[in-house]
Parts: C-alpha cells; sequence; structure tokens
C-alpha cells in the first residue's frame, strides 16, 4: 500500500512539474528580449531601477503590436550582436547604426532615428575643429565607447577618414570616455550627439564643438535566422512612423533635453 501511495504521489508531482514547465515555457514564448547598452541617454538610460529612453519606449511599441511582453536586458555594448546571433537576446537596440561589418553578423530594421557623431572637448582645448584632429603631426589622443561607430571611425587609418588606432582609447561606456577627458587621459571624446548634450551638462568644463564628424541612421539588429521577428519589427515601425508616435516620443526625449 505505502508504495502504491508513493507511487501515486511521485505521479502528482510530476504532473505539477510538467504544468509549470509548460506554463514558463508559454511565459517565455510572450517574453521578447532586447538587449541594449543603458548608458546612451537619451536613447537608454536608468531611471532609479528602470531602463527608460527613446528606445525602450519604441521597443515597448513593437511589443505591443506583437502581443508581447518586453524585457530590456543591459549589457556592454559590444557583447549585443554577439548575444543577439546566439539566441540569448531577440534584438539589439541601442543607438546602433548600420555598418558593413555588423552585416556579415545579423540583419538590421529600416531606420527609427538619426544620429550625429561630435566631439567633446574641453573649454580651453586647443580642438577647434575636426581638421585639428586631422592635422599634420596632430598627436591628439581621443577617447570613445567601445565598439560604437564613434569607434570605428576613429580607429580607422587617416586614407579612410580616421585617425589610426594608436590615437584612440576604447571604453566600456561613454561616461568612463568623458570621465578620461576631464582628468585629461585623453584630449576629446568622439560620441552621439544627444548623449554628447547629456555629458556636457553632467561634467563642467566641456564643450561640443560646432562640427559634425559623421551623419548615420539608427536601426534594430535581428538574428540572420529571425527573418519573421524581422519583418514584424519593419512593420511595427512603418505602422507607427506613419501614425506619428515615433517622432512624439523622440521629440519628448530630446525637446526635454535641450530644455534643460
Amino acid at each position: 500500500m505505502k508504495k502504491i501511495v508513493s507511487f501515486i504521489l511521485a505521479l502528482s508531482l510530476l504532473a505539477v512539474c510538467a504544468v509549470s514547465f509548460a506554463s514558463c515555457s508559454k511565459d517565455d514564448e510572450n517574453v521578447l528580449k532586447m538587449a541594449t547598452n543603458a548608458a546612451f541617454p537619451p536613447y537608454e538610460f536608468y531611471e532609479g531601477e528602470k531602463i527608460v529612453g527613446i528606445d525602450a519606449e519604441i521597443a515597448e511599441l513593437i511589443a505591443k503590436d506583437l502581443g508581447m511582453t518586453l524585457q530590456i536586458v543591459d549589457t556592454e555594448f559590444d557583447s549585443i550582436i554577439t548575444g543577439v546571433t546566439e539566441g540569448k537576446y531577440d534584438f539589439g537596440m541601442a543607438g546602433m547604426t548600420v555598418t558593413e561589418d555588423r552585416l556579415k553578423s545579423v540583419n538590421f530594421s529600416t531606420s527609427y532615428a538619426k544620429g550625429v557623431q561630435v566631439i567633446i572637448v574641453k573649454n580651453d582645448s586647443p580642438i577647434t575643429s575636426i581638421d585639428d584632429l586631422s592635422a599634420d603631426g596632430a598627436t591628439y589622443k581621443i577617447g570613445v565607447q567601445q565598439g560604437t561607430t564613434g569607434d570605428i571611425y576613429a580607429s580607422d587609418t587617416p586614407e579612410n577618414g580616421g585617425f589610426g588606432e594608436d590615437r584612440v582609447t576604447s571604453y566600456n561606456t561613454g561616461a568612463e570616455a568623458v570621465l578620461a577627458l576631464t582628468t585629461g587621459k585623453v584630449d576629446c571624446v568622439i560620441i552621439d550627439n544627444e548623449p554628447a548634450k547629456s555629458y556636457v551638462k553632467t561634467y563642467e568644463g566641456l564643450k561640443i564643438l560646432d562640427t559634425e564628424y559623421v551623419e548615420e541612421d539608427y536601426a534594430i539588429c535581428v538574428s540572420k535566422d529571425n527573418e519573421d521577428l524581422l519583418k514584424k519589427i519593419n512593420d511595427s515601425l512603418k505602422k507607427n512612423t506613419e501614425n506619428g508616435e515615433i517622432q512624439k516620443i523622440i521629440d519628448k526625449y530630446i525637446k526635454a533635453d535641450s530644455a534643460k
């Protein structure tokens, strides 16, 4: 009798576990996992313990259109594409620009916003324009965020419009690069315009040069094995661009940031 009771209990436990597993699997299937680097205001940054910003809100629109729950994972920028290709994340969204090198690993959505690479210097810096960085004999040290287009462009050879790897120091975040500028470890920082505005307001004695380095389009990276998700993301971006929702989000953050 004891053996029969034990057997029945075991079957009951297995049934409970099976139901729990099925429930968890269903929950996992309904989660849209986004990888970002939450140190890129106003596109993604922390407000308390929550990640907010332009990308976070646009991703919420996409998740809503797909009938899914958005989960944002904060990771190093340089590991986003690897995580997407390995299936750890459904997509990456972090003020990311389409480049030929990145296209070898992932697909990209249509563009949802534009970015501009700019140069941050100290107020008393002898660097007054991009030309000063590329002048004959120039040895100015340049700080960038690792893996970003600022890093890619600046590290390239002078023949290709860069300054050479020996003059560029990469940091895990834009904030670390700017901190290095304030302490004299680098002479300038090349970074996207909107985060640059936030950093200049945070750290005294800095300014953005009135000169643009590179203009670019931001897009969402998706695994090459997930064409279906890419199509759904593009459909959502198209819908929310046409109805003005994406522009509302961009205006909300960029206008508020400029007014501070």
